[in-house]
């Protein structure tokens, strides 16, 4: 059984000192704001590969990424859709490319702890993969006691829970503190919620075997360490992530999906943590946690069936999120597409192009 990684060595104290400091409204915010808020109507919200690209069959929808088999690959499109709490809140404009484009950085840079199943990258909302035999678990891996959703560890330890998928958690913590060392907290894949479970609970259910839930952990637990050297390397608080796994026909097991993207991921500013923790006040976040935040405001999202429309300084304003977290984490400028092809008939042409080259 793998062993929880400390995290000490990237304490919010040397944060201070190591990391560069970050200002979420600098460089260029107005611009990617405007450009938002005209791209709007361009948003990539639903796909229809199948009618557009020949030999493509929608495999599955999820609540940002559809997937579509073209013979031995799998094309994975990241659309501009935003979820949280289980269901779809907002499109925000040049989502799905951060997102893509994220991952894309990440899997390169962590190919010394994991493979993957990435082929190409055929357009800036698409990853062409290998398939795999996916497990169905997620891989949740957490720094911080921290988050505002009934599953989330601030919520279950604020009730009481001194256990939590087989961690022992200790007294006293308080909410955005951060834990003595990381912690797997995995969850089972659903259609309509992740269920958290405990590594015995897998083993019962028979999800996975214990080699493979050995070797998956000590991948997850070492991906987040890394992620978290690289972020704060460049000013920021790796939080908490998650990971899903998978196995190739030649029985490789293979990070796939995503790699800390801000979906997948919570980030915080590292410079200014310690004194808002030590304050009381919520972390700087680089995320879309200000839009949960938005919405259990105005709404109960768990339960009502119609949810008001977010309003579009918030949509716009994630959207430059989104850029700001892909600009510092890749010291790369974001290249915003062109809105005068419509992204529809711009994803179909690459498609066909590179599945008639594969």
């Amino acid at each position: 059984m793998p062993k929880n990684r400390s995290s000490s060595s990237i304490s919010p104290i040397s944060a201070r000192i190591q990391s560069r400091t970050l200002d979420l409204s600098g460089r260029h915010h107005d611009e990617i704001v405007q450009l938002a808020k005209e791209s709007r109507f361009n948003c990539l919200s639903e796909t229809h590969l199948d009618l557009t690209v020949d030999g493509l069959k929608l495999k599955a929808k999820g609540k940002v990424r559809d997937v579509y088999e073209g013979g031995d690959h799998l094309v994975l499109v990241t659309t501009d859709r935003q979820s949280a709490f289980d269901r779809i809140l907002a499109s925000i404009p040049f989502k799905g490319q951060v997102l893509n484009e994220t991952s894309l950085w990440w899997f390169n840079k962590t190919e010394h702890i994991t493979p993957n199943a990435v082929v190409c990258a055929p357009d800036k909302n698409v990853t062409i993969a290998r398939k795999c035999s996916v497990f169905p678990v997620e891989f949740v891996v957490r720094g911080f006691v921290t988050g505002s959703t009934d599953t989330s560890l601030w919520t279950v330890y604020n009730k009481g829970a001194r256990r939590y998928c087989g961690n022992e958690l200790p007294e006293g913590m308080v909410k955005n503190q951060k834990l003595p060392t990381n912690i797997l907290t995995p969850t089972t894949k659903s259609e309509d919620h992740d269920v958290p479970v405990s590594p015995d609970d897998i083993f019962e259910l028979g999800l996975m075997s214990r080699d493979e839930y050995a070797e998956v952990s000590n991948k997850a637990l070492d991906l987040f360490a890394y992620g978290q050297q690289v972020a704060l390397e460049n000013g920021l608080l790796l939080v908490d992530t998650k990971y899903e796994f998978g196995k190739d026909v030649d029985g490789t097991i293979m990070v796939i999906d995503e790699v800390h993207t801000p979906d997948s991921s919570r980030y915080w500013v590292a410079d200014s943590y310690e004194e808002r923790f030590n304050t009381r006040r919520e972390p700087e976040n680089v995320d879309k946690e200000f839009l949960r935040l938005w919405f259990k405001e105005h709404c109960n999202p768990y339960e009502d069936k119609v949810l008001p429309d977010a309003p579009e300084e918030l949509v716009c304003e994630l959207a430059w999120r989104y850029i700001f977290l892909y600009e510092t984490i890749t010291n790369s400028k974001f290249e915003t597409p062109s809105i005068e092809e419509p992204i529809h008939d711009r994803i179909s042409r690459n498609i066909s192009q590179a599945l008639s080259n594969l």
